[in-house]
């Protein structure tokens, strides 16, 4: 089934099944087909399956996948599993600070954004791509729904205090309870944006890890 997928359809579906599976699954594949569905996987997906490779596996096919798609999972890597960083999704909804509200919500709409995601939009200097320049703040999507199209995102960001790559699960799990948050902004302390994380991955890391196929079973 897997050789009939093609790159997309797979790693779609490498990121529901549980750890173990993956692993088999992306063991059966040529080399280079691995590293082109690495590619397509959302980068906090791609580091979580290649974690559980030995190094040599997981530094060969990093070197297989083309720098601008390895980087952001190299980044990921460096960060325990169980810490925001680890969990962090490295591409979110990032803006300069001279974008317009109407840029954003159309930013947010875009179709590959999820729900969650498109919950907040963040706004750094630049460079765009985590980790950025200077991290400013985040805008709730409510926030930009009231206000004119034409105004600048900069102008209503909230200072909510971001998390720090190393914090660890149990302090992510509070900060999204005490602020009621779908996403939070996860910033080094250079004062770069790192990423989102999302409260779907933080369920994921909470929830015991054949909690798919214990739903499955009933």
């Amino acid at each position: 089934m897997a050789e009939a997928l093609d790159d997309e359809r797979l790693a779609d579906v490498l990121g529901e099944l549980p750890e173990d599976l993956q692993v088999t699954i992306l063991g059966t594949l040529d080399e280079r087909r691995a590293a082109d569905v690495l590619e397509v996987m959302d980068p906090d997906d791609a580091a979580d399956l290649l974690a559980e490779l030995s190094n040599v596996d997981r530094n060969r096919l990093l070197e297989l996948m083309e720098p601008d798609e390895a980087e952001p999972v190299r980044q990921l890597l460096k960060y325990s599993e169980d810490t925001a960083g680890g969990i962090v999704t490295s591409e979110p909804v990032i803006l300069a600070p001279d974008a317009t509200i109407a840029e954003a919500l159309a930013r947010v709409r875009e179709e590959e954004i999820t729900p969650a995601l498109a919950s907040q939009v963040y706004v750094c200097r630049p460079p765009s791509a985590t980790p950025t320049g200077r991290y400013l703040g985040l805008a709730h999507i409510q926030r930009l729904l009231r206000e004119p199209p034409s105004s600048l995102v900069s102008g209503v960001l909230d200072d909510l205090e971001p998390l720090r790559p190393e914090a660890p699960l149990a302090e992510v799990t509070r900060y999204f309870a005490t602020y009621n948050l779908v996403a939070a902004p996860v910033v080094d302390a250079q004062g770069r944006l790192v990423g989102a994380v999302s409260v779907d991955d933080v369920l994921d890391h909470l929830l015991p890890d054949d909690w798919r196929e214990r739903a499955r079973r009933g």
